[in-house]
């Protein structure tokens, strides 16, 4: 077998593992980069990536040099070893050779998927307490949010603009992620869910925009009343991770206005807000980040890099925008997937630090290259 068949498909097996194991797809991600520097070695290709990429070296080289003003130094060199996670961009952009590679492996997450939500239903019904936060197979319910989010928002898109046979089996998977992400209790991503819902509709049917409200409080009116309780605790300043979201919103901004130009060095923001002068609750201090891209962000890594993560956003927007011009029924519904799937994410980083999540942030840039990769496979058959 050719080695241009093996990148795809060991993408495709990092997908298939992305919600059922960390560790297994961790390692098919491996194999993946692996087989891809020998392609493009062998084939002597050149590294080629979408346009924001540019803004993401320039984020990983910025966050490189916090580590060196860092207040621990080791700890933030260590952690900054995620940033070789960027590297599924141009991985994902070349690694496809057809747009039949693209559909396999997003088939791949599709079986992800159901897999996870099978499973977060059974602990739900069977182990959990009421009220409790299912995690599914991730070790923590902000990771398992994170990525139904991401999911959801790729399944529906492909129910709504993919004409083929599998059409109805997402939308049932967008169904059954839809409830899996209620059960986790996760408001930031219930927030992005209802963006990225918008926005799908809105490319869909503006008009159909509409159900949008309806759906939501159908929903509601449905829900246990834990769920109803954790919904209405959204416009509360009285619940307590509202208050403690606004501590952190307060001690970040004291915290960069200390260390404006490279932050106190990437995760060490947890140590550095124990300290008694940012008189934060106990609880708050018992966390380990912001919940807040931004605030996090500048914090950690100063106002230069924040600057190159807001680029990054904007420029991947911007591209989004004008390639969802393109109506190619091969393409679009990956750009609408990837533009929903932005706005959504974007949407719950403004409560939650969502870019600190390896494993969401991994899916996250696949799923925005994804259109790229379709759009340059489109423009080679084009040429031949």
């Amino acid at each position: 077998m050719k080695i241009s068949c093996l990148v795809p498909a060991a993408i495709a097996f990092y997908l298939l593992f992305s919600m059922v194991s960390i560790s297994v797809s961790q390692a098919m991600l491996g194999i993946a980069f692996i087989l891809w520097v020998i392609y493009m070695i062998r084939s002597k290709q050149k590294i080629i990536f979408p346009g924001f990429f540019w803004a993401l070296l320039a984020y990983s080289f910025l966050s490189l040099i916090a580590c060196i003003f860092s207040d621990n130094p080791k700890v933030s060199f260590i952690d900054s070893r995620e940033l070789l996670l960027f590297l599924i961009v141009p991985l994902v952009y070349t690694g496809f050779q057809k747009i039949k590679d693209i559909r396999m492996s997003n088939l791949a997450l599709l079986a992800s998927g159901l897999v996870s939500v099978l499973f977060s239903f059974f602990i739900f019904l069977f182990k959990y307490e009421p009220g409790e936060r299912i995690s599914g197979f991730m070790g923590h319910y902000m990771t398992q949010a994170g990525l139904l989010l991401l999911f959801a928002t790729l399944a529906l898109s492909l129910l709504l603009f993919n004409h083929g046979k599998t059409k109805y089996i997402w939308g049932a998977a967008f169904f059954a992620s839809s409830i899996a992400l209620v059960l986790t209790l996760t408001r930031n991503a219930w927030v992005g869910l209802a963006v990225a819902a918008f926005v799908l509709l809105f490319l869909y049917k503006p008009k159909f925009v509409v159900l949008l409200p309806i759906g939501l409080a159908l929903a509601f009116l449905v829900s246990p009343k834990s769920i109803k309780q954790r919904a209405l605790s959204v416009f509360s300043l009285k619940s307590p991770s509202n208050a403690i979201r606004i501590e952190y919103l307060r001690t970040g901004w004291e915290i960069i206005k200390e260390h404006p130009l490279f932050g106190t060095g990437p995760d060490t923001v947890d140590v550095i807000f124990q300290n008694p002068k940012y008189d934060l609750s106990e609880d708050a201090r018992s966390n380990v980040h912001l919940h807040n891209n931004i605030i996090q962000i500048a914090a950690e890594r100063g106002l230069f890099t924040l600057l190159a993560w807001l680029a990054f956003v904007i420029w991947a927007f911007v591209s989004l925008i004008r390639l969802i011009k393109n109506k190619n029924p091969s393409l679009f519904p990956f750009t609408a997937a990837a533009l929903s799937g932005l706005l959504a994410f974007f949407a719950a980083g403004l409560f939650e630090y969502n870019f600190g999540d390896s494993e969401v942030v991994t899916l996250f840039l696949y799923l925005i290259t994804m259109p790229f990769a379709a759009k340059r496979i489109l423009k080679l058959q084009e040429n031949k």
